[in-house]
């Protein structure tokens, strides 16, 4: 038999009475109890107590302590192993063992090299009842090595180009912490752009002037030796385009090598590379992947991972999300991660395949095992791992195969089964767990021991509790096989049972709620098959101590005097202990205050005196406390009464104690100057809703004792607040406990329903009763039902406190009768009241039948059809559902799929409206009927045509091939014709300058035409069209458009905003124009003679006043003209490299763009291309303007200056 003692639980016990038993612990959860003086006799096989961890990196300059400790009885011996064979300590001088204990020190601080006794290391603690070994303990000195010395080149870079700078630190033991910093000795900032990888390079997606500077250097901090190494510094320099055109200027003339500025570019990866990449890590570890992008704008990093979600709570970014984490990863966190960099140019993808190993890992450790001769026993030894574990034994530190055998062990794969074991099967078995990852060695002893039961506790101890508290009797015991535990109160009382009481394994018997006729003396019964042993101890329940009458806030004047009242109850064979304190701390040294009985008064009371004053009441087993606080003020006159809600009543107290009722008293506080008019009695359920005040009573405020009705089985706790005209006081303090007694439940469960969820089955649901409403203990419920319509009798059947019963078996949607009816262990509800309910439903097993179809008109269609049998419906009929939809033929069906539409009419309709059809078309539908379960089977197909309706607009139109006097128009057919296309009408009017519509033209176009041209147009003028096709049932919706016909053939106008597509024209050549060649040569001699006038009178300047010629006449060479003076604006020669305004010279390839000119011709669909004759001339139409005059010819608000085309034509 397994022998198991569990730690003792805290207990209230009088503090004069020593606990002679303690149990030592250990590594495993068993043990024996070595107390010598008790069980001196007892031996105990080696435990391992402490040794040093597995992987054990040491200071090279400090001692190397190697720990194993142990306990056993007799004490353990201790031998050491290294590299597998036996370490004789006693040959090196440098090695000793501390006495007692395994623990080697080996002084290499004198002489000696830490490198010399590097090594797997194992320890061996051994009695005469067994060995127990330690883990192989690796020694090994941590390193931190130098870096090797390199040379590092300055790095020049362009603005925004990206950068890994390497840190690749030496390898140490364990490995170095990387930190970037400066010559300062003060860390880089990072940010999104800079940021530090886990291999300790610095990573820049992209870099900028200020990442300039000669310091970058990486440090290695090794935490083991506190010492810290250093890279050679990197200088850095970047260069922005404006520094790089300045030094290709002062090198080069050409402006051809000018530098441009870095291009923006997508994110691309600089770690991890490659678009895929593994990660393996270990079970418990913590998963760090990491993704570092370059690119401009700086890329923001997101992660996903496929076929799943990121672990809420064991999820966290690093280094600027940069970097995922995830702690204590397991099997189920393998898969694939997606890291995704993205600016506004794009994104990049990179998969991380991640795979979840571990270590073994204990499902089950063995336990110590104490037997007894003859007894029967098992060590199991459980481990998981991926991949999964070997399991091997080893006794006494020997593998179990070559260890002395022993009949009654068998070893079964990861359990050992041991029968009829006798003393010498004692030993100490090791199981060891291993795969590639790591090993797990648990020791776990069998002692074989027959031992009579022993009582650990002391006798007659005397346990004093405080009423309406727990109350914790100790039974410590020991032996073998293990003893059974029985409480017993009185002298010929029965077993106590868990009812009540709590039986602790350990063999405390617990009250959790300690009464006053809980008072008495307790005897524990230890008993097995050598024997018994029993012991008393002794309860007593005191009343607790309170404060009746509390001190109250003060407010005095200076040099008067205030007293303080505390009236203490308490136990009266408990003797209390009263102190008072003043801001916590203890009263001043003053003759001034002076201790009474209940009272501390302080007279002459001066400013230093404020503060909060605290009554503190103590006995040996509870304490109680309260404040108030004292405000001292400047002599004032007499203040007028002041006005506030009574303070809170005090001193409850509960008589009369019976059943179902119970007397409250209490003692009403001040009333502040207002008369109590009433009291209000408050209750708590400690048992069911501690912490949860409800309304009991009301009475007047000239009571102060109520009578109050109680419900069975709560334990009660009341409290009263008073109520005068200001308002409520604050309630009182609750009064002691009551527990009434159990009773029937005089309630059944509300809202009983009864509804089935599958074809066979009825699930009958309530509302249960809480904790208040069960009157009692073991709360349950009669459930009955039969068939409504039947002859047969109730079935019931008796559940535990649920709130759902099952009844398989049942015809489908069958109407049920249903009672609940509560009851407790005292007995049963009143009968409840039947209900009805339904089995579950099933599909309908019936087609709606007769199926019509009216159609309406072209978009609407009505459906007829005949009800089913209600029988057939087999639940509750929720109505009827249309299916419907637009037929293809066979070749159509194959490309896209059926979409069918569906129409639900609620109840027992019989026919239902279907909106929304598509004119002259075929549809086909059917009708079912629903229930709560579904739909039931769907009628016949019904197809019905709508008739032919009005098109859509034409899919498209457009204006193309635009000249002096025709229009070309291209149109697709209408999306929906919704029947048979007739014809189309065409509609068209001019629109002048103004914007005014001239007179409509009406043409028909027959239905098979998609290109129509219009001829004897004007020319230069704008046309508005509206389209549309009809059927022979009227005429769809109109498109329109608009396009203008062209000046000449020679070029195009764009049109307006919304004047349709672009015009395209076939070109001529004008040049050899009688016409054009004759306004050439007057435009030429025009400037002409204007440029003489101008000259003529410019040296005729000093003729005129200063001012007036200024005003008048400016130079044009030297002050450009205002756009609103109707002349030419700046102009300059051809070698005048700067931009031109408005006005200037229209660009090579001879048109007028529209941010060259804000108010030229061509924004009004009238401008032309300037055109030049093989002689150079400028060939052109232009205007001026007179102030207050509107302009002739075309409406251009300025015309373009033939001075600047001559220039662009030079």
């Amino acid at each position: 038999m397994q022998l198991k003692i569990m730690p003792k639980k805290k207990h209230f016990s009088a503090g004069r009475v020593p606990l002679i038993l303690f149990l030592c612990q250990m590594i495993s959860a068993l043990d024996v109890p070595l107390d010598s003086k008790l069980l001196g006799d007892l031996v105990q096989p080696p435990t391992i107590t402490q040794q040093s961890p597995k992987d054990y990196i040491i200071d090279p300059r400090e001692n190397i302590v190697i720990q194993c400790e142990a306990k056993g009885k007799p004490p353990p011996s201790f031998s050491w192993t290294r590299n597998g064979t036996h370490f004789d300590i006693d040959k090196d001088p440098l090695v000793t063992m501390k006495p007692g204990s395994g623990t080697l020190v080996i002084n290499i601080m004198s002489e000696g090299k830490a490198e010399t006794y590097e090594g797997v290391y194992q320890c061996t603690a051994r009695n005469e009842r067994g060995a127990a070994i330690s883990n192989n303990i690796v020694v090994r000195p941590s390193r931190s090595p130098l870096w090797t010395k390199e040379r590092l080149e300055p790095i020049t870079l362009r603005n925004g180009q990206s950068l890994v700078l390497p840190c690749r630190p030496p390898i140490g033991l364990p490995p170095a912490i990387i930190f970037w910093m400066d010559n300062s000795f003060q860390r880089l900032p990072q940010s999104e752009r800079v940021s530090q990888g886990l291999n300790g390079d610095l990573y820049f997606s992209n870099v900028l002037p200020e990442d300039t500077r000669e310091d970058y250097i990486c440090y290695a901090r090794f935490n083991h030796t506190q010492t810290i190494q250093q890279k050679q510094p990197i200088s850095l320099k970047v260069i922005s385009v404006d520094e790089l055109n300045d030094t290709i200027a002062a090198n080069l003339n050409d402006t051809e090598f000018y530098a441009k500025p870095s291009k923006e570019r997508p994110p691309t990866f600089l770690t991890p590379e490659g678009n895929e990449s593994l990660k393996e890590e270990l079970r418990g570890n913590v998963l760090s992947l990491e993704c570092i992008a370059e690119g401009l704008p700086t890329p923001i990093i997101y992660w996903i991972k496929e076929d799943g979600t990121l672990p809420v709570n064991r999820t966290f970014y690093q280094n600027f999300k940069k970097t995922l984490q995830i702690t204590q990863v397991s099997e189920a966190d393998s898969g694939n991660y997606q890291c995704i960099a993205k600016n506004t140019l794009g994104a990049v993808h990179h998969t991380i395949s991640v795979t979840v190993k571990a270590a073994p890992y204990w499902i089950s450790a063995p336990q110590n095992l104490v037997l007894s001769p003859g007894e029967n026993g098992t060590l199991i030894c459980r481990a998981n791992g991926n991949p999964k574990p070997r399991i091997g034994w080893l006794t006494n530190g020997v593998p179990v195969e070559i260890a002395p055998d022993d009949p009654s062990r068998k070893i079964d794969g990861d359990t050992i089964i041991f029968s009829n074991v006798q003393e010498r099967s004692s030993a100490v078995y090791q199981c060891n767990a291993s795969n590639e990852y790591g090993y797990l060695l648990a020791n776990a002893f069998v002692n074989v021991l027959a031992e009579p039961p022993r009582i650990l506790t002391s006798a007659n101890i005397l346990y004093q509790v405080i009423a309406n508290r727990p109350a914790l009797l100790d039974c410590a015991f020991f032996g073998s096989p293990l003893p059974t535990i029985e409480w017993f109160k009185g002298t010929k009382g029965s077993a106590l049972h868990e009812d009540i009481y709590v039986l602790h394994d350990n063999g405390t018997l617990e009250i959790p709620v300690a009464q006053k006729d809980s008072t008495g003396t307790y005897t524990c019964v230890a008993r097995n098959k050598l024997g018994m042993a029993k012991n008393e101890v002794h309860l007593e329940i005191k009343d607790p101590t309170r404060i009746i009458k509390q001190p109250e806030y003060a407010v005095v004047q200076r040099g008067s005097k205030v007293s303080f009242e505390c009236k203490v109850k308490h136990d009266n064979t408990l003797i209390p202990t009263i102190m008072w304190l003043k801001d916590n701390g203890e009263l001043p040294n003053d003759e001034r205050f002076s201790v009474d009985k209940d009272h501390l008064v302080v007279t002459d009371v001066s400013d230093d005196d404020g503060g909060m004053y605290t009554c503190a009441a103590n006995t040996t087993l509870d304490s109680v406390s309260a404040s108030a606080v004292l405000r001292v003020v400047a002599p004032t006159p007499t203040p007028a009464p002041v006005y506030d809600v009574p303070n809170p009543p005090f001193d409850l107290e509960l008589t009369n104690q019976l059943d179902k009722s119970v007397q409250l008293t209490w003692t009403p506080g001040d009333d502040n100057n207002s008369p109590i008019t009433k009291f209000i009695i408050e209750y708590e359920d400690a048992m069911h809703e501690a912490g949860i005040w409800h309304h009991q009573a009301e009475v007047s405020g000239t009571q102060t004792t109520a009578q109050l009705t109680l419900s069975p089985y709560v334990n009660y706790s009341f409290r009263v607040m008073a109520e005068n005209s200001i308002g409520r006081s604050v309630p009182s303090e609750a009064s002691e406990q009551y527990l009434t007694k159990a009773a029937e439940p005089d309630q059944n469960p509300m809202t009983v329903e009864g509804l089935g969820t599958e074809p066979d089955n009825l699930v009958i649901t309530w509302k249960p009763l809480n904790g208040f409403e069960s009157n009692g203990p073991g709360l349950q419920y009669k459930v009955s039902w039969r068939q409504k319509d039947g002859d047969d009798e109730w079935t019931s059947v008796v559940v535990a406190n649920v709130s759902k019963y099952i009844v398989s078996g049942t015809p489908t949607f069958v109407p049920y009768l249903i009672k609940v009816q509560a009851l407790n262990d005292v007995g049963f509800a009143p009968e409840p009241a039947a209900v009805m309910g339904h089995s579950g439903e099933d599909l309908p097993m019936v087609a709606p039948g007769n199926v019509r179809v009216n159609v309406v008109n072209s978009t609407l269609a009505e459906v007829h059809w005949d009800p089913v049998p209600l029988k057939s419906v087999r639940g509750h009929l929720q109505g009827y559902r249309i299916y419907y939809w637009k037929a293809q033929s066979s070749s159509k069906r194959n490309r896209r799929h059926i979409e069918k539409k569906i129409l639900t009419f609620q109840g027992n309709k019989t026919h239902g409206m279907l909106p929304g059809l598509q004119p002259y078309s075929h549809y086909v539908l059917n009708v079912r009927v629903v229930n709560g379960k579904g739909e039931g089977p769907a009628s016949t197909d019904r197809g019905f045509h709508t008739p032919e309706g009005v098109p859509s607009a034409p899919s498209s139109l457009k204006i193309v091939n635009p000249t002096l006097d025709s229009l070309t128009l291209e149109w697709d057919p209408p999306s929906h014709p919704n029947g048979v296309l007739t014809e189309y009408t065409l509609r068209y009017q001019p629109i002048n300058s103004t914007h005014e519509l001239g007179p409509l033209v009406d043409l028909k176009i027959p239905a098979n035409k998609t290109r129509w041209t219009l001829n004897h147009l004007n020319f230069s003028t704008r046309y508005k069209f509206y389209f549309y096709a009809q059927t022979s049932v009227g005429s769809g919706s109109q498109i329109t458009e608009e396009a203008i016909t062209t000046v000449d053939e020679a070029g195009i106008l764009p049109p307006d905003v919304g004047a349709g597509k672009a015009m395209a024209s076939r070109q001529v050549d004008i040049a050899t124009q009688g016409w054009f060649i004759g306004l050439m040569c007057a435009v030429a001699l025009l400037i002409l003679i204007l440029l003489i006038v101008c000259f003529i009178r410019r040296n005729k300047g000093g003729k005129y006043p200063v001012k007036e010629k200024e005003d008048a006449h400016a130079d044009p060479e030297i002050q450009p003209m205002k756009e609103d003076d109707g002349t030419f604006g700046e102009y300059s020669d051809a070698e005048d490299h700067k931009p031109l305004k408005k006005g200037s010279r229209t660009p090579s390839d001879r048109t007028v763009k529209k941010e060259d000119s804000d108010d030229s011709l061509v924004d009004y669909g009238e401008g032309v291309n300037g055109q030049f004759n093989e002689d150079g001339s400028f060939i052109g139409q232009y205007s001026g303007k007179k102030e207050k005059e509107p302009a002739e010819g075309n409406e251009s608000s300025e015309a373009p200056s033939p001075v600047n085309a001559m220039n662009s034509f030079v």
